[in-house]
């Protein structure tokens, strides 16, 4: 018996057609995405992970010991043994009057610095800016820098020397017979005390950054500017500003978050002088609760506390620049 393959039907191509290429998924577009950036910045990664690592084992790490702040902690059984009291630590710190103080405090500083030392690294960098001497710049620079690099233990001393009771002012007031002046141990004026000394030491450091933005701010838009007729003021209130308002948003992002850290050793150094009442900040509370009465767990309470607050208005703020058109610190992608 003869067996015939069956004859295609008529119009049938006797030749399957080339299949259409299956498209590929999501999950497999990203995996060879994250394989092509990883080829491409293996190097920069490799230059950074020592950085990781010193991150994730002083910084990362040790925000597991926030559990004290939970715990009645002693140091003799360690966290494991210590038992948990939940939120009594946090209880005891918002009952105390000694706490909401620090917090005042530390809040009337930062607000007090916001207005009359945040401003002036922004207007040093302006004013250098406009210097025409690149040497003359470079030298302002170079001094109004420098005293970022001295400690505070120094820093107050200078200070003390010029304003103490037996300082170089008062010497010269009391020879010309016009009285005293008591500015490093008077409470009332010890808002404006620490932020002179703010003032000296940082002011010059944070104009760097400005500088740099300043730096990369297009010359053809002053010329263009003044061929249209604008001033000098024209010319910084649209051309200069406008460029340090990304850089203004970020530092100043960045300095909400540290709206409860406004210092440990400027204030402890100048605590006896002035009293409790006007230098106690958050700092200094912890730091005495924690370590010189070793109330570990409270002090853990209180410094947790600290850092949520932070980070709150770290959130808040960045979402307000977003809302106004800026970058801020992050953006989703």
């Amino acid at each position: 018996m003869t067996l015939h393959a069956a004859e295609p039907a008529a119009g049938a191509s006797t030749q399957a057609g080339p299949r259409e290429p299956v498209p590929p998924s999501r999950a497999a577009l990203r995996r060879a995405d994250r394989r092509r950036r990883f080829r491409r910045d293996w190097p920069l990664l490799l230059m950074v992970a020592p950085t990781i690592l010193v991150l994730g084992a002083f910084h990362y790490l040790p925000l597991l010991g926030n559990v004290i702040a939970f715990q009645d902690y002693s140091p003799f059984v360690g966290i494991l043994e210590s038992p948990f009291v939940g939120f009594a630590n946090f209880e005891r710190l918002f009952g105390d009057p000694d706490f909401w103080r620090a917090t005042a405090n530390t809040l009337g500083i930062t607000a007090f610095q916001l207005v009359f030392f945040f401003p002036v690294p922004i207007v040093l960098a302006l004013l250098i800016n406009s210097l025409l001497s690149a040497r003359l710049k470079l030298f302002i620079q170079s001094v109004v820098y420098l005293p970022h690099f001295f400690s505070w233990v120094l820093v107050i001393t200078l200070f003390q020397q010029m304003l103490g009771g037996a300082g170089v002012v008062n010497n010269f007031l009391r020879r010309n017979d016009l009285g005293v002046i008591d500015l490093m141990t008077n409470p009332d004026t010890f808002i404006l005390l620490v932020t002179a000394e703010g003032i000296w030491k940082d002011a010059g450091w944070g104009m760097i950054i400005f500088l740099a933005a300043l730096s990369t701010v297009n010359a053809d838009l002053y010329e263009a500017a003044a061929v249209d007729g604008a001033n000098r003021w024209r010319r910084l209130w649209h051309v200069t500003l406008p460029a340090l308002v990304p850089v203004i948003v970020l530092l100043l992002i960045m300095r909400l978050g540290d709206a409860l850290s406004v210092g440990f050793e400027q204030f402890l150094l100048q605590r006896g002088a002035v009293g409790v009442n006007a230098s106690e900040v958050l700092d200094t509370y912890v730091y005495y609760e924690g370590v010189v009465n070793v109330d570990f767990a409270y002090a853990g309470a209180a410094g947790l506390f600290k850092g949520v607050v932070g980070l709150l208005l770290v959130l808040g703020a960045n979402k307000a620049a977003h809302l106004l058109g800026q970058q801020g610190v992050y953006s989703r992608s």
